[in-house]
């Protein structure tokens, strides 16, 4: 099991705790952006969060409480700035895949 915990913003600390790469808890997030089985893209008050993997499922989601639970094989984390997802031109398939 291993957990990761951030320093966020006034609104909250962002953690994430995930056990055997099949389940992925995450405290902090402030908007789940697009999400199927390959991927799930979220608004953290850490940054853009892009976790990628098989047979995602968002299993439990709570925005008031900046919670959601992610299901399935985890393959990666990868977070960037909430800035660099707001390039000109550039569409949501590009920015997941890119």
């Amino acid at each position: 099991m291993e957990d990761i915990t951030g320093k966020g913003s006034a609104s909250g600390k962002h953690r994430m705790l995930l056990e055997s790469r099949k389940s992925c808890k995450l405290h902090g997030v402030v908007d789940v952006l697009s999400f199927d089985e390959n991927a799930v893209l979220l608004e953290t008050v850490d940054g853009m969060l892009t976790i990628r993997g098989a047979e995602l499922h968002v299993s439990r989601l709570s925005l008031e409480k900046g919670e959601v639970d992610v299901d399935g094989r985890v393959d990666s984390f990868a977070y960037t700035e909430k800035t660099s997802f707001a390039k000109k031109g550039e569409g949501l398939l590009t920015r997941l895949f890119g």
